[in-house]
């Protein structure tokens, strides 16, 4: 392997990824494990990151160590007060907080975002994905909107590389809550049953979110997924991709409605994250008119290299 000039770390809850990065900010190597904060060894953060990275610890001791997502959060390593959404990326650059790592080694925890208003919105580690789509597109377009559909979805408006707005949907918590505990999800197969996808009744429930009866709103339209088993027009496996398609037309309803310019021009549309949902946003996407969506893998260690680098970090 070449010479690593940054380990960059993806920490969330679940699961951590680490990757090695050469003077360039191309990855070298990535690894994964299971120790997000919520599964954490008996020595914590510092044991996980020595279980996984020990190697390159030892090979590369001056290479900084540059870590985002939930990892900065009040039950993370350490929590990093969120960056202001106005001060660009100086704010994330300048809003690293350092912690003592294996052996002493720093590691340098990325803020979060936020932003103010009546119903405030902050992110953890979706602004690094954001700062990974604009390294790897660069800043030409002049109004660009981000898809991060995940457990909490993001959009995220960019104009001339400058993040301006973003805002928050609870699709993919929202659709499990629903599954597992609630009498919707009684007839639903188990999640090994479910089959392959099943874009019929996943265009299905999109088209429900933009009928008439989709103005009803997500709290009367959710029920149809149960009438319509029990009427016998839905079929038991057919039930997930609709429910599927149904939360995911009223966020792309509600994202039409209440977060896009009405006066500005189509933006160039891009998706960041697991192949499959980007798939279903895209085909979403077109579906309802809003466009042909570009997609790209997970961007976030281009994101981590280029917050190191404006933060003086690793100087390419």
């Amino acid at each position: 392997m070449r010479e690593i000039r940054l380990l960059g770390l993806d920490w969330g809850t679940s699961a951590l990824r680490a990757h090695a990065c050469d003077g360039q900010g191309e990855v070298l190597e990535s690894r994964h494990s299971a120790h997000g904060l919520m599964h954490l060894p008996r020595g914590g953060f510092a044991q996980a990151l020595e279980d996984l990275c020990g190697d390159w610890l030892a090979a590369w001791p001056d290479a900084p160590v540059l870590a985002c997502g939930m990892v900065g959060s009040a039950q993370g390593w350490a929590e990093v007060p969120y960056a202001e959404l106005d001060g660009g990326e100086a704010a994330l650059a300048g809003g690293l907080r350092t912690v003592s790592g294996p052996g002493g080694r720093p590691v340098h925890l990325v803020p979060g975002l936020i932003q103010r208003g009546a119903l405030p919105e902050v992110m953890r580690g979706e602004e690094t994905q954001v700062l990974g789509v604009l390294q790897t597109l660069g800043a030409g377009d002049a109004s660009l909107l981000i898809g991060l559909p995940g457990t909490h979805s993001k959009w995220v408006w960019v104009q001339h590389g400058v993040t301006q707005r973003f805002c928050s949907f609870m699709t993919g918590e929202i659709f499990a809550a629903l599954r597992e505990h609630t009498l919707l999800g009684r007839t639903l197969p188990a999640a090994g049953e479910a089959g392959a996808f099943n874009a019929g009744a996943f265009e299905r429930g999109l088209a429900v979110a933009r009928q008439p009866a989709g103005r009803l709103g997500l709290l009367s339209n959710a029920f149809s997924m149960r009438s319509l088993f029990l009427t016998g027009a839905l079929a038991r496996h057919a039930q997930s991709d609709y429910l599927s398609g149904l939360l995911v037309g009223h966020e792309l309803a509600g994202l039409r409605a209440g977060f896009l310019p009405a006066d500005a021009p189509p933006p160039r549309l891009v998706l960041c994250g697991s192949d499959t949902l980007c798939e279903r946003y895209a085909l979403a996407l077109r579906q309802v008119g809003l466009g042909h969506a570009e997609q790209l893998p997970q961007a976030t260690a281009a994101g981590l290299w280029r917050l190191a680098c404006r933060a003086g970090l690793v100087r390419p």
